[in-house]
């Protein structure tokens, strides 16, 4: 009976340990919560979280700014080099050498010879964009000391060149001046390869033509010839334009023999035709003394080769005044 007894005890001791009991293995639930919760990520305030995705935002555009201004470090140096410039203008000076040859054979503007020594007109001048502009010079008395103005700047539109300003014939007070009031319009030299003058040849046309839109007020159109003599550099041909006024274009044809040789201003009594293979420039000058505003507004300036006009030289020369005839 002491026998059965122990054994009775000993099952119901095994039978109380295999039954799961949290109090009895305190150990074993706390490893398993500390397991589970370290697979788990931690969770961070919200505050917390706002903040560091500002930072990171933040980081990003100012790595944006860095590589959009590409800033070199103070080590790099920048690449200057003036035999590379010097070697850049050659060639582009060659090149526009190698344009004008091309051009003098094939013909002017890459058209051919024949068609160019055909055609009755040309337009020289025309002024429909601003770089149109850049071919002239404005002047006025006030480089002496004088009180008149003069502007140019694009018509409505672009598709015409306007002349304005204001005219006075006031003396400047210098002491040496007596006269004044003038204003003037001169175009550009033109220049080719390695700074050479391109004189503009026209010697198969007799008449210039204009299109312009003034206030009836008398222009005078100057024309220079292509030279290199110190002498002859304020010697000029020059002839009237006479506007009308009003709002409407008026096309002015004027013969180059009827351009008179003058010096400084004056007409030279000693009178020459005009070189029209030699042409290095043409101007326009307002100088009648009535003082105030004035415009022109000029659509083209070009040539004309006029069948019905046969004259070659308008003015007469004597021997007297020309030992050279």
């Amino acid at each position: 009976m002491a026998l059965v007894h122990k054994f009775q005890n000993s099952t119901s001791v095994l039978r109380n340990c295999l039954r799961p009991s949290a109090a009895l293995n305190p150990f074993g639930a706390l490893h398993f919560v500390d397991y589970s919760t370290s697979l788990q990520k931690p969770v961070a305030p919200p505050n917390r979280v706002s903040q560091q995705r500002k930072t990171e935002e933040g980081f990003q555009r100012h790595r944006q700014k860095e590589d959009a201004l590409d800033i070199t470090s103070p080590e790099e140096k920048p690449d200057v080099s003036f035999d590379k410039a010097i070697i850049d203008e050659a060639k582009d000076h060659f090149r526009r050498l190698k344009n004008e040859i091309v051009a003098h054979w094939i013909g002017p503007e890459g058209r051919p010879l024949h068609e160019v020594l055909l055609e009755q007109a040309r337009v020289i001048w025309q002024f429909r964009e601003k770089q149109d502009l850049d071919k002239w010079i404005v002047t006025s008395d006030k480089a002496i000391g004088g009180r008149s103005e003069i502007f140019l700047k694009m018509g409505k539109n672009n598709r015409s060149a306007l002349l304005y300003g204001t005219l006075s014939s006031e003396a400047p007070q210098d002491g040496d001046s007596s006269q004044s009031g003038y204003c003037a319009m001169i175009s550009r030299i033109r220049r080719g390869a390695f700074e050479r003058k391109l004189p503009y040849d026209w010697s198969q046309f007799n008449t210039l033509y204009l299109r312009v839109r003034g206030d009836g007020r008398p222009w005078m159109v100057n024309i220079r010839q292509d030279t290199d003599l110190i002498q002859r550099k304020n010697q000029m041909y020059c002839y009237f334009m006479f506007t009308r006024g009003g709002p409407y274009w008026q096309e002015i044809k004027i013969p180059f023999s009827k351009f008179f040789f003058s010096n400084q201003g004056r007409i030279r009594d000693v009178q020459s035709q005009l070189i029209l293979d030699k042409i290095s420039s043409i101007g326009f000058t307002l100088a009648d003394k009535v003082d105030g505003p004035f415009f022109l507004e000029i659509d083209f300036i070009g040539v004309f080769a006029d069948p019905a006009h046969s004259e070659e030289f308008a003015y007469e020369n004597s021997p007297a005044l020309n030992p050279r005839l």
